[in-house]
This record gives C-alpha cells, structure tokens and sequence, in this order.
C-alpha cells in the first residue's frame, strides 16, 4: 500500500532543498516568509552569523490594526510593506526571497510584490 505524505513534510522537504541553493549574508541577507493557518511571518535573516536583521508579522500591533483578517492576501500584502520599510530604514536594500516551500502563489506573492513595491529588491 502507498502512504502519501502530509503537506507539511512536503513543504519542509522543499524548504530545506530550497535553503542548500541559497543563504542569506550581510551584503545580501534572506526574506524568510511563513505562513499559518492564521498569521503570516517575514524575517530578514543574516546567515552567516544566524541573526535576524528585521521582523514584522500579522501579530504586531501596528499591523493588526491595518487588517480585518490576519490569514488573507491584503493582510500578506501589510506584512511585505512593512518588512520592506524596517529593512530600508537599517539600509537594507537587497534580499533573496525564502519562500519557505510554498508555492509563490496568493499571499506568498502578495507578500513579495508588495516588499518590491515598497523598495526592496529580489
């Protein structure tokens, strides 16, 4: 009999072949994005001292208060302006995009091209 796997223990299984092509460094860290069923969570990681530069997720009061929901695409969308202002603000101005192995779909994107519109390129 075939046991399929759970969508979690693909997506690690993603994230981690993802992660042995790409690290983030000091010149150009990593925009590490996950999502839950409830909450979306970026970081801007240095790597190579395995630091978080910048932060910013649905949880932040700030944030919160710009959504009605926490789970959906314009709450993703807060969340990428955000971490791109925080980011700019430190002189951050290039990142590799982690999408954690998700598909770069719905909020995933929305996240990343509302980074790029605020000022940060990947």
């Amino acid at each position: 009999m075939v046991s399929k796997k759970s969508r979690t223990v693909v997506r690690e299984q993603k994230h981690r072949r993802l992660r042995n092509r790409f690290s983030g460094t000091a010149e150009r860290p990593r925009l590490a994005v996950f999502r839950s069923n409830n909450h979306m969570y970026a970081q801007i990681i240095d790597d190579t001292v395995g630091k978080t530069l910048v932060s910013a997720s649905t949880l932040d009061k700030d944030v919160k208060a710009e959504c009605e929901k926490t789970n959906n695409v314009e709450a993703a969308a807060v969340v990428g302006k955000v971490v791109a202002k925080k980011a700019l603000e430190k002189g951050i101005t290039t990142v590799v995009y982690d999408r954690g192995g998700f598909i770069y779909e719905g909020k995933i994107k929305a996240l990343a091209e509302a980074a790029r519109e605020a000022g940060l390129e990947f």
